[in-house]
């Protein structure tokens, strides 16, 4: 392009050099209107060349399943030049809001499982999707509280985190300390909590069940890569401080009394059928969305797992987070969740006001924003593209190939 666009000022700065007197009067004065025009013809091609060459290099590089990839941060870029931009309002807390979704999912929840009730069977697989989708509306409003954005009371964070949170099994300290740890080292190898990638080495020196294990994580089963995540850090006391313990315990011992005074007599009353109809298949279909909003989130072929030394935080949390739009009854039932990179910058935003910090964002940063559309050519690329990260590459791979 830079050869074309040099050739066409060339050609447009020719003149023909003779002597004056050799060209008829009457020709002197229309001569650099012509040449003006002639310039202005070659220039007018020169840019529909150029911006069509930019625009088929731009089709070129875009991954399928993002409309958008963000260009690096500048260097000497940190993060509070973007979060200073972001208007007051965005962290505002709103206590009718706030109890407002609270009331949404509250009746979802309740309106999906009335139609439980009274649907017949071959409706079910619908009925569940909004249920599970429902539930996942319980850990977002814990979510809030686990980052103190749901209420201006520490107190009432703990209480509806606790209470939100203890149906679906998932212990809130636990993983309100886990989760900060994921902010403060987003995509970064090794201390990044909310997940690690397999890398090339482990995969390699893995037994088949091992590889196995690894294919379906990151493959067909990559919606139940949560349970895993969620056994692994939220029960075990010894991956937390000993002044976090009281807080931990009782937010295992909420769980453990849910089991045992809610799903136990469940379980004894309905039987096992009764058991997975009530509990577990709604319970599923919330880990399918922790697991799907947890990858893509932070995964995409052009964003990188760093070393701490490599590690900066607004590379990570404005260029290395993914903002993906999901059909709107999911965002609905999600509280916005999937408006993620606001939520990165500053976990004082409340869910209710994510949307209005993306606008901000798309206003002053969109140029660095990775923007994906969820859906088959999305999960493709994520499941296909980044199995493995290899760190000395600095680039994902696949399990088959290693150079993707």
């Amino acid at each position: 392009m830079a050869a074309a666009s040099s050739s066409s000022i060339a050609l447009a700065s020719i003149r023909v050099d003779r002597p004056r007197s050799a060209i008829p009067a009457r020709v002197l004065v229309p001569f650099p209107r012509r040449q003006a025009r002639l310039r202005l013809c070659l220039n007018v091609i020169t840019a529909g060349v150029i911006a069509s060459d930019q625009a088929a290099e731009r089709e070129i590089v875009l991954t399928p399943g993002f409309t958008q990839m963000g260009e690096p941060v500048p260097a000497g870029m940190v993060l509070n030049d973007v979060v200073k931009t972001l208007p007051k309002e965005v962290f505002e807390v709103d206590d009718f809001k706030a109890w407002k979704t609270v009331a949404i999912t509250i009746s979802a929840l309740a309106t999906g499982y009335a139609a439980l009730t009274v649907a017949p069977w071959y409706l079910y697989p619908f009925i569940y999707a909004f249920l599970g989708t429902a539930a996942t509306g319980l850990f977002v409003i814990g979510h809030d509280c686990g980052h103190n954005s749901f209420s201006k009371s520490q107190l009432v964070n703990d209480i509806v985190g606790n209470a939100v949170m203890t149906p679906l099994v998932f212990p809130f300290e636990p993983w309100r300390i886990k989760h900060n740890t994921h902010h403060a080292h987003t995509n970064k190898l090794i201390m990044d909590t909310a997940w690690q990638p397999f890398r090339p080495h482990q995969f390699d020196n893995a037994d088949r069940i091992g590889q196995a294990m690894m294919r379906a994580t990151m493959g067909p089963l990559w919606w139940m890569a949560s349970i895993g995540h969620w056994l692994f850090w939220h029960f075990d006391l010894n991956k937390f401080r000993p002044q976090e313990h009281a807080k931990v315990k009782t937010s295992i011992a909420a769980c453990y009394a849910f089991g045992l005074l809610v799903l136990l007599p469940l379980l004894v009353t309905q039987g096992p059928v009764g058991f997975v109809k009530w509990w577990l298949l709604p319970w599923l279909g919330f880990h399918f969305w922790m697991s799907t909003f947890t990858l893509v989130h932070h995964t995409a072929p052009h964003i990188p797992f760093k070393q701490n030394r490599e590690w900066n935080a607004v590379g990570a949390q404005l260029a290395g987070t993914v903002h993906c739009e999901y059909p709107a009854w999911i965002d609905f039932l999600c509280h916005d969740i999937s408006v993620h990179i606001p939520h990165h910058l500053s976990t004082k935003i409340p869910s209710y006001n994510l949307r209005a910090g993306h606008a901000s964002l798309l206003q002053n940063w969109d140029r660095h924003l990775n923007k994906a559309v969820f859906g088959f050519p999305l999960m493709t690329t994520i499941l296909t593209q980044c199995n493995l990260f290899d760190a000395e590459k600095k680039q994902w791979v696949g399990f088959d190939n290693r150079a993707v």
